[in-house]
């Protein structure tokens, strides 16, 4: 009887919970946007061919990429904080490997080891200034030569700046002292994306995505999959599939929603037993959904700022960028010093919408930490300012020298 009035009681703090969650911010977003559409009647169809567009040329290979990536991870299974506190001489290329891996995890175990004490200063610029977050992903999928190059040019620059810094001040420069344990530094990581248990909606997500994939092709390959449907095509039948799969992955992310639980990452499964539903290991589904929703998010905010921009002010923002053109660079290395994922694919997208130039985004890539630099900031601020400062001395380096030689 008292177990069952405890799991009551326990629902219904659940249910609280819930509720405040979706009576966030995150929610005035959506209605936000739904309140313009029925303002403006113009502004309504940007923002669903804005938001088919997202879905259909960016969330579809993000989510492609990232169960590819994700599934290697599974299979290899490689202990890479192991990997690093046993070889100390080879911390420093490692970490620059880790963090030009698309993504946050890589780079939140290299700086969770540096909070532990395990890796050296060196290892930690290495791996903030390899980096890209999550806009990696986004660049990935539309650009993946680029994106490549990129990542080639993140684990260079990461490694030569990991090297000269020990050089300079020597490998244990403001070494931490187990700090916390990488379960606490990655529980820090993930405060204001945590989600809640979404998986009843895990197969109307794919129900949407499978498809969306399907169509994703012929439409990068600059086809039109709606004439495909013969005396329907006038409804623009695809078109609404990604606007729906738009608002979808929006909803999801503005209830605190993911496919499974498990992503909190919160407590000690050892030392509390009922607490391990929290602390588990997110499922590959799980990451994938997340990771994908927090993704769409950004590029649509992204795409709706520059075409309701262009829209309501006549102006061409990639004229305009153009007329700031030597300080886009400067711009784009300061925005990459905000911690956190979501301004980084902000400029991305703006990249690859041809707003601003290649300069920018390399810049922005060297400079910007994504999630990595919020364990860091919590349990090692100094720490985390220092290396985040030095990162910018190669960003600028990079995009102005990328501004000069490719203009």
């Amino acid at each position: 009887m008292t177990a069952a009035i405890l799991a009551a009681k326990r629902r219904m703090l659940d249910l609280h919970a819930w509720g405040r969650e979706i009576l966030s911010w995150r929610v005035l977003i959506p209605l936000g946007l739904a309140t313009l559409a029925w303002a403006s009647p113009e502004a309504g169809r940007i923002l669903v061919e804005t938001l088919s567009e997202a879905y259909l040329q960016v969330s579809v290979f993000v989510a492609a990429t990232l169960a590819l990536i994700y599934g290697a991870e599974r299979l290899f299974d490689i202990d890479t904080a192991d990997l690093l506190a046993r070889h100390p001489r080879i911390q420093v290329p490692v970490a620059a490997f880790l963090g030009a891996l698309p993504g946050c995890g890589g780079a939140i175990v290299v700086v969770t080891q540096y909070v532990n004490g395990h890796v050296g200063f060196g290892a930690l610029v290495a791996v903030l200034t390899a980096t890209m977050g999550d806009a990696a992903f986004l660049l990935l999928a539309q650009e993946p030569t680029t994106g490549m190059l990129v990542f080639a040019l993140g684990m260079v620059v990461g490694s030569f700046s990991g090297y000269l810094l020990e050089a300079i001040h020597g490998p244990d420069f403001m070494r931490m002292q187990a700090l916390a344990g990488p379960e606490e530094a990655e529980r820090r990581a993930s405060l204001g994306r945590r989600p809640r248990d979404g998986s009843p909606f895990n197969p109307l997500w794919l129900a949407m995505m499978i498809p969306g994939v399907v169509f994703a092709v012929p439409i990068a390959m600059q086809l039109d999959p709606n004439t495909w449907f013969g005396p329907l095509a006038a409804y623009e039948p695809v078109t609404w599939l990604g606007f729906a799969g738009a608002v979808f992955a929006l909803l999801m992310w503005a209830a605190h929603m993911t496919a499974e639980p498990g992503r909190h990452h919160m407590g000690n499964p050892a030392a509390n037993p009922n607490d391990r539903v929290l602390c588990e290991r997110p499922t590959m589904a799980s990451r994938v959904i997340n990771d994908t929703n927090f993704v769409t998010v950004w590029v649509i905010a992204a795409f709706l700022v520059y075409e309701l921009g262009v829209h309501f002010s006549g102006v061409d923002l990639g004229s305009w960028f153009e007329v700031w053109a030597p300080i886009t660079p400067m711009i784009a290395v300061l925005v990459g010093f905000l911690p956190g994922c979501g301004p980084q694919i902000v400029v991305t997208t703006l990249y690859l919408t041809g707003a601003i130039p290649m300069a920018a985004l390399l810049g922005n890539a060297i400079s910007n930490d994504g999630d990595a630099l919020f364990p860091a900031i919590a349990l090692a601020p100094k720490a985390a300012i220092v290396a985040t400062l030095y990162t910018g001395i190669p960003a600028i380096i990079v995009g102005y020298g990328a501004y000069f030689l490719l203009g």
